[in-house]
């Protein structure tokens, strides 16, 4: 990483949690594909309550798609630690006056205890302090209720607005059924 790409996150944060933030960087994408993997795909990601085993199989991401979130000068890929270990991961983009919000992943051993929304708070913190954000973006599969309802707790808003799954692009998965979509959820920021 070009040490003045992501100088706004490239020194490391850490918040009242324990946990440790920092741009991602080239040399963590093994341990971030990784990361995901276990968080949505195969039986791992069972332990954790954000799979989507039952919806798609094959990969949730490649190291490719991983090192592009981290080479792109308006993408921040924030690396997660609690006592050292890489425990979540985090995508924000900026776009046209709001960033998106995506690559979430948490380890399937650390999910509910909290961490998620600590997670996303120092997302929307950054989002804000760093490009001046209004709001957040993210896509969600319609079929992940529980998802959904975590994220509209937290002030995220349902638009309707449906995003078709790309079936056919094994770089997404492979698709479970035929009725998969993403929908935009939208929070207010600041």
């Amino acid at each position: 990483m070009d040490a003045t790409q992501h100088d706004h996150v490239t020194d490391t944060r850490q918040n009242d949690a324990g946990l440790t933030f920092r741009a991602a960087a080239e040399d963590d994408v093994p341990a971030l594909v990784a990361l995901i993997e276990s968080a949505y795909r195969g039986d791992a990601s069972r332990t954790g309550w954000t799979t989507e085993a039952d919806l798609l199989e094959g990969q949730r991401t490649d190291p490719e798609g991983v090192a592009a979130v981290i080479g792109n000068p308006d993408s921040i890929l924030l690396a997660v630690h609690k006592a050292g270990e890489l425990v979540a991961c985090c995508q924000l983009e900026k776009r046209d006056g709001h960033a998106y919000f995506g690559m979430f992943a948490v380890s399937p051993a650390q999910q509910g205890a909290g961490l998620g929304k600590a997670i996303l708070a120092e997302a929307e913190r950054t989002a804000v302090a760093d490009w001046g954000a209004t709001a957040m973006h993210m896509t969600v599969i319609t079929q992940r209720a529980d998802l959904i309802a975590w994220y509209e707790r937290r002030g995220y808003v349902r638009t309707g607005e449906l995003i078709p799954f790309p079936y056919g692009d094994e770089r997404f998965g492979l698709p479970q059924r035929p009725d998969l979509a993403f929908e935009l959820l939208v929070k207010q920021l600041g």
